[in-house]
């Protein structure tokens, strides 16, 4: 496995967190002409890179944001991050994500096999979500065309999640009309081994979380999109034949054989290359720049909730130590980082975990949008949030039997949500409070700054100001405070 890995990271350099020149910079450069691989490398190298966006360190300001980490009071402040005074050169989210979808593209492109094929559909509709979920309005239809078409326009970003569910449909129908005869990927498919029956269920809990993102903290469609009413109510029906990621046995989790070492960029698992440390034990990436944050502390301690301390190291005498955003005087004690069990350099890199699944089961049979009894869904989602952490079962029920944590109301299935997001999906957890106003997180306490929201959204980088100039330009002015993605409340 080890001699795997390797082959991933030099043949397709997919370290995407990397300042270093890479296959992913060499089709930034020229996206036509890829470099020319098989089918199976591909695949692996398109799902670690997509393990290393969704893990890495492309959406920390989201877990800053959310309430799970802040900027170290050791450091100067992070005026981007803190006062929410950032540009188009912040944040790129952009970049990497498309190049991503063009490596998937390739790989469908350079195979007839249709279970390579669907699988590839279904992980560009997983990146366009994010996409679209980062910026709004983002070129689709005329996307990846190569040089024939350098400056693509603009679809909507209601228009591009209509089409994913299509997309989703097609894929699904493809793996399930696939001949007996096909050849099923086996290890190059590093999330699921070739078992075709769990990207079933990837497939439509993608298409259920991009309908239940359509919808409102009280279970009613968004007055943006209520035209849409009825295909949604649709598509939703026809998930329930699929079926969704249920246990943590069926969760979409990567592992290409990470292991602890520094060669080729770094070879740990994506979160532990982003918050924690080398091969000898030093900090790396953003363990020295970020600590635990007061909020997401707080919470668990109040709520007795045991996870606190499988995500954040104790400090100071056995004590979570931690800071709220923005705080600039170091605390009493050692500010604490992120656990060595989060971090653990060989640990499968999760892309959708049967907590998130659940969750998202529970709203909608709560909302009578779905069959299923809303209670269950809700305590299996904790469960499963308890046992990805290393908790028990038996841990789980006795937190979730508390009075104020029992009943699956909309605040509480969002909030514990939150709860279990953290920090390895921090852009779903901003997803969700976008949507539905859950949980209100304070905002940034830096000195000097009068922001009294959270940020709506990040802006279009300046690579597409520089290069498509004027279908970007036709988006409008956008801002970090006002500007909302169109499911957004």
């Amino acid at each position: 496995m080890k001699k795997y890995i390797a082959i991933i990271f030099i043949t397709l350099a997919v370290a995407g967190s990397s300042c270093k020149k890479t296959y992913l910079d060499e089709l930034a450069t020229n996206p036509n002409t890829p470099a020319i691989t098989t089918p199976d490398l591909a695949l692996a190298g398109a799902l670690k890179t997509t393990a290393s966006l969704f893990n890495g360190t492309g959406f920390t300001m989201y877990a800053a944001w959310m309430g799970y980490l802040s900027w170290s009071t050791g450091y100067q402040p992070n005026v981007a991050l803190l006062s929410y005074q950032f540009t188009s050169s912040t944040y790129d989210v952009w970049t990497n994500w498309y190049l991503n979808i063009n490596n998937y593209t390739a790989m469908a492109n350079s195979t007839s096999n249709p279970y390579y094929q669907a699988i590839a559909q279904i992980m560009i509709c997983y990146d366009f979500e994010s996409l679209v979920d980062n910026y709004n309005n983002v070129p689709y239809t005329q996307a990846l065309k190569g040089t024939t078409n350098l400056t693509p326009a603009y679809d909507t970003g209601s228009s591009v999640y209509d089409n994913l569910l299509t997309q989703l449909d097609a894929a699904i129908a493809l793996i399930q009309g696939a001949p007996a005869s096909t050849l099923a990927p086996g290890t190059s498919d590093i999330m699921y081994g070739g078992k075709m029956a769990n990207w079933l269920l990837f497939a439509n809990t993608l298409k259920l979380r991009i309908i239940m993102r359509q919808y409102g903290p009280t279970g009613a469609i968004n007055p943006n999109v209520a035209s849409k009413a009825g295909m949604l109510t649709s598509e939703l029906a026809k998930t329930a034949a699929v079926g969704y990621i249920s246990t943590t046995a069926q969760e979409g989790k990567v592992n290409p054989g990470y292991t602890n070492l520094d060669a080729n960029g770094g070879e740990q698992q994506p979160l532990d290359l982003a918050y924690g440390y080398n091969q000898s034990g030093a900090a790396i990436g953003n363990n020295s720049t970020y600590q635990a944050n007061t909020y997401a502390v707080n919470f668990y301690t109040a709520n007795n909730d045991p996870r606190l301390t499988q995500i954040y190291a104790t400090s100071t005498g056995g004590a979570v130590i931690a800071t709220p955003l923005g705080q600039t005087t170091p605390p009493a004690g050692t500010p604490s980082k992120l656990s060595a069990f989060l971090l653990s350099p060989t640990k499968a890199a999760f892309l959708f975990t049967a907590a998130e699944s659940l969750f998202l089961q529970a709203e909608a049979a709560k909302d009578g949008l779905i069959t299923g009894t809303a209670a269950t869904l809700y305590d299996s989602a904790i469960t499963a949030s308890f046992t990805d952490l290393g908790l028990t079962a038996a841990q789980a029920t006795t937190y979730y039997t508390q009075a104020a944590i029992a009943t699956p109301t909309e605040q509480n299935i969002i909030t514990q949500k939150w709860a279990a997001l953290n920090p390895f999906a921090a852009n779903e957890a901003f997803n969700e409070m976008r949507r539905t106003g859950i949980p209100a997180v304070p905002v940034s306490i830096l000195p000097g700054h009068t922001q009294t929201t959270q940020p709506t959204r990040i802006f279009y980088p300046i690579v597409e100001y520089n290069t498509n100039a004027a279908n970007v330009a036709a988006q409008g002015a956008i801002s970090e405070t006002s500007s909302k993605i169109f499911w957004a409340q």
